[in-house]
């Protein structure tokens, strides 16, 4: 076990800390440890002549039950096969500047539910047709008098009640029925424990029963921390601090996955013990930084973590915040 740990540290703090040459640029890279190895699938998600077609992107990451994945930019929303090349297209008004994502089977077949921070609304739409079945705006019903609202994350509870993070306003979380009927809020702006500094991301855990919200508390003092909530909006816990600038959090098993801007992904267990960190940007000037072209990717190196997803062979998926759009397949090493 004490080698093991060593092993990682080493990883974590030496592996990627020397840029590749031009000639490795297209070999996969290495990285994590123990269960949470993974090697990058180089040129994955890009276009026949090598460049991104996606675009700027802020988005998330989701995977169907057939192992399509959906990544959101700027444009909308891109669905590529397991093996990198795009399958179909929700673009346009409608799909753009989703912020994060999230899929759902329900009767009729698999719906994403996605928080448009710039739209002011969460939507829910088909995945296969990209029909829209449901908006949430926001919900006058609750009394409150905001200037501004901008959702930056979504999440559905097992009984369909939806949880809407105004991550970029007012930090309340707002929660709805299936039918998008408001029933309450919970949350404020702050610093202190129970208060949130950007409520930016949000998932259900469901590494334990009865399953609770995983809140990613973006911009806290400490920077960085996660936060378990009840789905009766009562606060549970403060889960881990210290993670730089947690943008989302993915479940798979008894891991969570979460994005740093920083440029880097943390692999937490059920204990949420640090068992991996991927992509680690060794460059300050390079760490959070939306402006990276595609000419300066490094291969293994993320810049702006902030999306991720699994799918049920344990490879990840994660996209940068990128002027560029950066979309990356993570293999599981078995």
């Amino acid at each position: 076990m004490i080698t093991r740990l060593i092993s990682c540290a080493l990883v974590i703090a030496f592996g990627l800390a020397t840029p590749l040459r031009a000639e490795e640029k297209t070999k996969p890279v290495r990285m994590g440890c123990g269960v949470m190895t993974f090697d990058t699938v180089p040129g994955w998600g890009l276009g026949p002549e090598g460049k991104s077609v996606i675009g700027p992107c802020h988005g998330g990451v989701v995977v169907d039950k057939a192992g399509d994945i959906y990544t959101s930019s700027h444009a909308g929303v891109f669905v590529f096969s397991p093996d990198g090349k795009v399958v179909r297209e929700f673009l346009g008004d409608k799909y753009s500047d989703i912020h994060d994502l999230k899929i759902r089977e329900e009767a009729g077949g698999e719906f994403i539910y996605a928080a448009r921070n710039n739209n002011a609304e969460g939507i829910e739409f088909n995945a296969q047709t990209g029909e829209i079945v449901l908006r949430l705006p926001f919900p006058e019903s609750s009394g409150l008098k905001l200037t501004k609202f901008n959702p930056t994350a979504i999440t559905v509870a097992p009984n369909g009640d939806i949880f809407l993070a105004d991550g970029y306003a007012s930090d309340h979380i707002f929660k709805f029925d299936k039918a998008g009927k408001y029933l309450m809020h919970f949350g404020t702006k702050g610093n202190g424990l129970k208060e949130f500094n950007t409520a930016h991301g949000m998932t259900l855990d469901t590494r334990y029963d009865p399953p609770r919200l995983l809140i990613c508390d973006r911009n806290h003092e400490p920077k960085g921390r996660l936060l378990h909530y009840d789905l009766d909006g009562r606060f549970l816990q403060e889960v881990v601090t210290g993670l730089g600038m947690p943008t989302s959090a993915a479940v798979q098993g008894d891991y969570v996955s979460v994005p740093d801007l920083h440029g880097r992904l943390v692999i937490l267990d059920k204990s949420n013990t640090i068992m991996a960190v991927l992509g680690f940007n060794p460059d300050p000037a390079k760490r959070a930084n939306y402006n990276v072209p595609q000419d300066q990717w490094i291969e293994g190196v993320f810049s702006g973590t902030h999306g991720s997803s699994w799918d049920r062979d344990g490879n990840l998926y994660v996209q940068d915040w990128n002027v560029s759009g950066r979309i990356m397949k993570l293999l599981r090493v078995k």
